[in-house]
């Protein structure tokens, strides 16, 4: 049972780090978004203002991604404060914590790409 404690407690933390992650990116899309709306008067080529309505997509995208990905990691929490301290820690819950890692993993990849695309495309239009 004590190490159950311990998992259920590593797990949490893992998923609080990533509930401040994803807040974080929310509000760094935000401020992204801000800088597009700021530089779009100051673009007169016709591609870069594609590439900046696909960023601005992209930025909607993303938010709703992060949305939901928080709302995993809430549902998530709310298994582990409601676990059955009898259930098999190499079961359901580790499943699930896999399933949220991996797409964490691919999601934060996937921002850091958009967010060095979109410093390039600043640098390329300023």
């Amino acid at each position: 049972m004590l190490s159950k404690v311990m998992y259920l407690s590593d797990l949490k933390f893992n998923i609080e780090t990533w509930k401040r992650e994803l807040r974080f990116h929310f509000n760094e899309m935000d401020t992204f978004q801000e800088k597009l709306e700021e530089v779009v008067d100051r673009i007169d080529d016709p591609i870069a203002l594609k590439k900046l309505e696909v960023f601005q997509n992209r930025i909607m995208i993303e938010k709703n991604a992060i949305s939901k990905l928080l709302h995993r990691c809430r549902n998530k929490m709310v298994s582990i404060n409601n676990v059955d301290f009898n259930e098999n820690i190499d079961g359901r819950l580790q499943n699930e914590q896999n399933t949220l890692r991996e797409d964490m993993r691919t999601y934060i990849k996937l921002h850091y790409d958009l967010k060095e695309e979109m410093m390039d495309f600043f640098i390329e239009v300023l």
